[in-house]
């Protein structure tokens, strides 16, 4: 006997069981994505796997216990004298210290002060994993042997963060005294940098890892110096922009046409910098 044929699903069925679909498919990118988060937030390299040997002569190297027990590992340029002061360099993301050899030079030579270049946890020979949490102990670290170790006057340290970096440097001056803050290239925040990436993500609502500068900035009291290109394909410069919205004065705004998310903008940004500083001494 003839079966009698299967009523055609309806079109509002066809339309839910699309949907359906595509939201566990959306689900699972998202799942992954949030599992993944430290993995696409830091990019470490380990000093057996990527070491350029420093270019300024006299460089030294130290280290110094972080409040969770890593160990801290860093380069020391020293200044003509501690009245001179010294810039702490909070690096990005990716490579490690030794890969900001040159920059370090350049800021040592033209400010005429001091550098303090240091890797966070799994960077470099550090032991650990990289956080957030592990990025502001390793700045506190940093800070404190700068200060007690060194001796350099807290009012004349110049905290400087380059891209990822910058979370750290802007931290550092929310709990601590300065002489300025500098930011190279850096976000407003991790999850408004990752939307810019990823918009179909709800990355303000999933990340964990945050470093919210726009928000913490209105608490620096010292002078900010920010500097950014307008061909930043990572950080676009409205990051920049609207961190210097945010900042109190004195202030101000390098921008660099043309220039993309590389450490030679803090090159280019060295001798307005040392101008910036002369305008706003202590």
């Amino acid at each position: 006997m003839e079966q009698p044929a299967s009523p055609r699903r309806s079109w509002p069925s066809r339309i839910g069981r699309f949907v359906l679909r595509w939201t566990v498919f959306y689900l699972g990118i998202v799942l992954v994505m949030w599992l993944l988060e430290r993995k696409l937030a830091f990019h470490p390299t380990a000093a057996a796997d990527g070491w350029e040997p420093p270019v300024a002569a006299g460089t030294q190297d130290v280290s110094f216990p972080a409040a969770d027990g890593t160990t801290i590992h860093a380069w020391w340029l020293p200044g003509p004298s501690r009245e001179a002061g010294a810039l702490l360099l909070a690096n990005g993301n990716g490579g490690n210290l030794s890969h900001r050899g040159e920059l370090a030079d350049h800021l040592h030579r033209k400010l005429g002060c001091g550098v303090l270049l240091f890797d966070y946890p799994g960077y470099d020979k550090n032991s650990g994993s990289p956080s957030e949490e592990g990025c502001y102990a390793a700045g506190e670290a940093a800070y404190q042997w700068l200060t007690t170790e060194a001796k350099v006057p807290a009012n004349r340290v110049i905290l400087m963060g380059e891209s990822l970096g910058g979370g750290t440097a802007v931290e550092l001056a929310t709990r601590h005294d300065h002489r300025a803050l500098v930011l190279l290239y850096t976000f407003t925040s991790l999850p408004a940098a990752a939307k810019y990436h990823y918009p179909f993500l709800p990355t303000h609502t999933i990340m964990r890892t945050r470093f919210d500068n726009f928000s913490k900035l209105p608490r620096c009291t010292r002078p900010v110096f920010i500097a950014h290109g307008t061909a930043d394909g990572v950080v676009p410069i409205a990051h920049g922009e609207a961190l210097y919205a945010a900042a109190n004065a004195p202030k101000e705004f390098f921008w660099v046409e043309g220039a993309g998310h590389s450490s030679a903008l803090g090159v280019m940004m060295a001798d307005p910098l040392a101008k910036f500083l002369a305008a706003n001494a202590p």
